[in-house]
């Protein structure tokens, strides 16, 4: 790989990338049983150059501020490269959120231009504030032809004459601004720097490496923080191959590791546990006399592999299981919430080790992961090289709130000295988990202390992103929380959203509070549903500025009140 100490940009590093390894596969992007296309490094370079000069001609520099609303493809990647190239910085936004909160961050990080898909950009013109898009060049990919675009121009026809100059970027400059909620309460824009990302790709890399022919399939969006690293940076400064799948349906994901006999893959528990639930189906299903079989297999290569992964031993052993991976699956990586141990260790008995980590978008995206030094499934690792963590005000038996502390930690919150100082203290970032460090040093979770819940999917609920749906409730005043707020309970599961109503007169409002919280309930995801709700008789305590002071009201509901007295919808 790149020695990516000698470099003081994602820009340059890519850069150089590109030359090192002009004939390896960087890119191959498939949908469904097609393949879309398959890039060398030169081939890849040869696209994205008259992007950034286009861009360039439009009027990006430096410190321009560029977003991208796209699914998994290659576009995607060379876009990227070439804000990176002309200097710029980059917004990665969710495609999964919704018209009007693209608009809305698109305000809030100021962005000049707008790269985004065809899907994506008529649902943005049909919003009723699309006239207020902040963005003042948009470029569309995957348009029809004669496609209206309302002022936009077809990405694939952007580009410049002139040859395009590269921009050479600082590492304590803004590499990208990276959005951790939604819009409904404050919009958390992490602004993280080159160093940010160049320190976190050389710690990662010095435990998983890449390498020329090494393959990893990109299944997560990779505007997440965790694909962004490990399914383009991290690959790409050593020369391997990234295969985008547009599609997350099972059958597709399991042909992809046989045909491109995948290296590394990163995915969310949700997923994790149900690739463990096809597994032990089909387990379930042979014949007596092949499960013994297998049994007896299994138990043998977690005798030889106790202590450490001998991934040549497993194959051999279990040669079907790892075939049907594509026989050359080093490790999966799993992030972004919590994961049963048991699925953890189901997986490694079979010779699948997974890494299991922890990490917040404020951290670029790792504190924590398992090395497999040995294999620990009920922690979620030790601390990155260059990373340390300690636990804060711990309890009698070490648990406290996590911080951590180093050059992958964000510089800032946008626009948001308040909220950078509580988030950054003293150069600690407080996580708002709670944790315990054992005496070899791994991590162990057992909740949270912030007023967010994280689904198996690895979505992250802020309830206060969640109340503009509910408006027209019949109450005084109300404001959502994470139960587990209210109520602490050291568990990384079963987590639900409850709801706090202030009423001049609550006698016989609990029925009609149910009913239309229910109503509510119905427009908005499974996870983001209120679970119960509880009544209150006093006005909410409030800021200078008039603003709920969560905490403080979360702390008087515990103090009068338990979990049972929640009425559930």
């Amino acid at each position: 790989m790149l020695d990516l100490r000698e470099y003081s940009s994602l820009g340059a590093a890519l850069r150089a990338a590109l030359e090192r390894w002009p004939n390896e596969i960087c890119l191959i992007e498939a949908d469904r049983e097609r393949e879309n296309c398959r890039l060398t490094y030169r081939q890849f370079k040869e696209k994205a150059l008259p992007l950034a000069s286009g861009l360039q001609a439009a009027g990006l520099g430096a410190d321009s501020r560029v977003a991208i609303i796209m699914t998994n493809q290659s576009k995607w990647l060379i876009s990227a490269y070439a804000i990176f190239y002309s200097g710029g910085v980059l917004v990665p936004l969710d495609y999964k959120l919704t018209a009007r909160e693209h608009l809305q961050l698109l305000a809030h990080s100021k962005s000049e231009f707008l790269i985004v898909e065809y899907h994506l950009w008529r649902a943005i013109t049909q919003e009723p504030e699309f006239s207020r898009l902040s963005a003042r060049t948009v470029l569309v990919t995957e348009a029809p032809r004669n496609a209206e675009l309302h002022g936009a121009q077809r990405w694939e026809d952007f580009h410049s004459e002139r040859e395009p100059v590269f921009v050479e970027r600082q590492r304590k400059d803004w590499a990208c601004i990276v959005y951790s909620s939604g819009t409904g309460g404050r919009p958390k824009g992490c602004v993280m720097t080159h160093e940010n990302y160049l320190e976190q790709c050389v710690a990662l890399t010095s435990l998983f490496p890449f390498w020329p022919g090494a393959r990893y399939l990109s299944i997560l969006p990779t505007n997440h923080a965790i694909d962004f690293m490990v399914g383009f940076i991290g690959p790409f400064v050593c020369g391997a191959t990234v295969v985008h799948l547009r599609t997350l349906r099972p059958e597709f994901i399991r042909e992809a590791f046989t045909r491109y006999h995948i290296t590394y893959i990163t995915v969310v528990p949700l997923i994790l546990k149900n690739l463990e639930r096809g597994l032990r189906e089909r387990f379930a299903a042979l014949p007596s006399s092949r499960r013994k079989m297998l049994d007896a297999l299994v138990a043998v290569n977690c005798a030889l592999t106790r202590r450490r992964p001998r991934l040549w031993i497993s194959r051999v052993l279990l040669r079907g299981v790892h075939q049907a991976f594509g026989g050359q699956l080093r490790a999966m990586f799993v992030g972004g919430a919590f994961t049963e141990p048991a699925t953890l260790q189901f997986l490694y008995d079979l010779g699948i080790p997974v890494g299991n980590g922890y990490g917040l978008t404020e951290a670029g995206t790792v504190i924590t992961l398992n090395d497999f030094k040995p294999f620990r499934a009920d922690t979620v690792g030790k601390p990155l090289p260059g990373t340390e963590v300690r636990i804060v005000n711990a309890s009698a038996d070490g648990v406290g709130e996590v911080a951590a502390r180093g050059k992958t930690i964000m510089s800032h919150y946008l626009d948001d000295p308040e909220m950078t100082a509580a988030a950054i203290v003293d150069g600690w970032l407080m996580t708002g988990d709670l944790g315990r460090l054992d005496a070899r040093g791994h991590l162990q979770l057992f909740g949270r202390k912030k007023n967010m819940i994280v689904t198996e999917g690895g979505k992250n609920i802020y309830p206060e992103d969640i109340e503009n749906a509910f408006e027209s409730l019949p109450v005084k005043e109300f404001c959502i929380f994470a139960a587990n707020y209210i109520w602490p309970q050291r568990t990384m599961t079963g987590e639900q959203l409850v709801l706090a109503a202030r009423a001049d007169d609550s006698s016989g409002l609990a029925g009609e509070l149910r009913a239309k919280i229910t109503e509510g309930n119905r427009a908005l995801p499974d996870f983001k549903r209120i679970g119960g709700f509880v009544l209150w008789t006093r006005d909410f305590p409030r800021t200078a500025s008039l603003k709920i002071k969560r905490d403080v009201l979360a702390q008087e509901i515990r103090a009068e009140t338990d979990r049972s007295a929640m009425i559930v919808v």
